[in-house]
């Protein structure tokens, strides 16, 4: 069984196709209910934010597993496959699980070390497990992500700064301005990104502050704590008037502000510039928004920038968490090696317990003579010798930290005991030779 994760992101793909490929406007719920009905997708969790959306699946085959997926993304958000394959990653195994820890631990984000993408990890895998996609290799690897993200956040400083998209567009509208004492900013949106920003920029001693939403009460709520006030969305484009700062952020899937829209409020406006950041996915504002005279328009991408300085400002804590991540990634790898293993230990059982039956057939004439009582403790004595005698080969497989090393004596002990071969072991009905024997447990009898 491997763990197959394919998916695009920020790093690789533009955000006309991003917000194209998200998942969680038609919910999670319906995209893993289809996801399930594709043959390569024994488990599946999909991670769909702003800046990603990744599928992650334990499957058998991953050649299979990988033309099936790109498939059903393209499929699903009615795109070509064709289009949509140089964008997209994959990760098999190990690299997968190093691709989620990193995702986790907020280190694969526009704005490293950002908080809030190891809560929509842990969503992801509720929602999975909500409908029931999820096994024993899922059941493992999203845990371990989580515990992952707590160490990056408490072992080391990354997650300290600028952490989050919205701090991100506070820095750019800084940059733009230099102080924001005085400034009126209009935030689109209520809803948690709205909020964030809005938090940051009080922070930054705006003049006057505006939430507007299509539901006035949700504005209204937002705007009592922050010392804000709330805009009615049918005075937007008369607030878009006299605002510096327009921050949008809401869940639309269309866009809310149109290029006639901002061009009939730039009439009125005499050149003063407009400063528009757009960190909504799928995007708020009509890109041909930037084009007008005056109007300065950014978006998510745009916010890479900030991100690099952050980088560079926080590159030794990176560095410790990239380590707390491969030191993870290496347990991993053992537990997912010993998983491997598994099919070579209950084939070694199979073959010591079909030679033990055979011997004990072989052996029942001169068996015959033996009082009743004593067939039973015959029996549980050759079972308890096989067992001993695997016991130290089979915790050495499993314990054994080095995958290809488990690779290699997994490799061996099928040669040398041709544990691929056909074998004619007689089992016991509904039991499987390879689990040990409970019964019969008391102390053996020769006879």
């Amino acid at each position: 069984m491997h763990l197959f994760l394919l998916g695009v992101s920020h790093k690789t793909t533009p955000v006309e196709v991003r917000e194209r490929l998200d998942f969680a406007a038609r919910g999670l719920g319906a995209a893993l209910e289809a996801l399930g009905r594709r043959p390569s997708a024994q488990e599946a969790v999909v991670l769909s934010t702003c800046n990603r959306a990744e599928i992650y699946v334990a499957c058998d085959e991953v050649p299979a597993a990988r033309a099936d997926l790109l498939g059903f993304l393209a499929e699903y958000h009615g795109l070509e496959a064709d289009s949509l394959a140089p964008h997209v990653y994959e990760r098999v195994d190990a690299d997968a699980a190093h691709h989620l820890f990193r995702v986790a631990g907020g280190l694969d984000s526009l704005v490293v070390g950002e908080p809030q993408i190891l809560g929509q990890v842990k969503d992801a895998f509720a929602a999975a497990s909500e409908e029931r996609t999820v096994g024993p290799v899922m059941n493992k690897v999203f845990p371990w992500s989580f515990t992952v993200g707590k160490r990056v956040r408490t072992e080391t400083a990354v997650a300290e700064g600028a952490v989050s998209i919205s701090f991100a567009a506070t820095s750019l509208a800084r940059k733009i301005f230099g102080d924001l004492k005085g400034r009126t900013v209009v935030v689109v949106g209520a809803g948690e990104m709205g909020k964030l920003t809005a938090q940051h920029l009080q922070t930054q001693g705006v003049g006057r502050m505006l939430i507007t939403s299509r539901t006035l009460a949700h504005a209204a709520a937002l705007a009592g704590s922050l010392d804000a006030a709330a805009l009615p969305w049918a005075e937007l484009d008369a607030a878009l008037g006299h605002a510096d700062i327009v921050i949008s952020a809401t869940g639309s899937a269309l866009p809310v502000l149109t290029r006639p829209q901002i061009e009939q409020v730039m009439r009125g406006r005499r050149n003063r510039p407009l400063f528009l950041i757009d960190i909504a996915l799928p995007r708020d504002i009509e890109p041909a928004v930037g084009d007008l005279e005056a109007v300065f328009l950014y978006n998510i991408d745009d916010l890479q920038a900030v991100v690099q300085e952050n980088l560079a400002r926080r590159g030794a804590e990176v560095a410790r968490a990239e380590g707390i991540v491969a030191e993870e990634v290496r347990r991993f790898e053992t537990w997912l090696a010993a998983r491997g293993v598994i099919p070579t230990v209950v084939a070694l059982r199979q073959r010591f317990d079909a030679i033990r039956r055979r011997e004990l057939e072989r052996l029942q004439p001169k068996l015959a003579g033996l009082p009743p009582e004593a067939i039973p403790r015959v029996e549980e004595i050759t079972r308890l010798l096989v067992e001993k005698l695997l016991i130290t080969p089979t915790e050495q497989l499993k314990s054994t930290p080095d995958p290809e090393r488990v690779r290699a004596y997994a490799d061996a002990l099928t040669r040398l005991f041709a544990l691929d071969a056909e074998e004619p072991a007689r089992r016991e009905p509904g039991r499987d030779p390879a689990a040990p024997r409970a019964d019969h447990a008391g102390p053996s009898v020769t006879p």
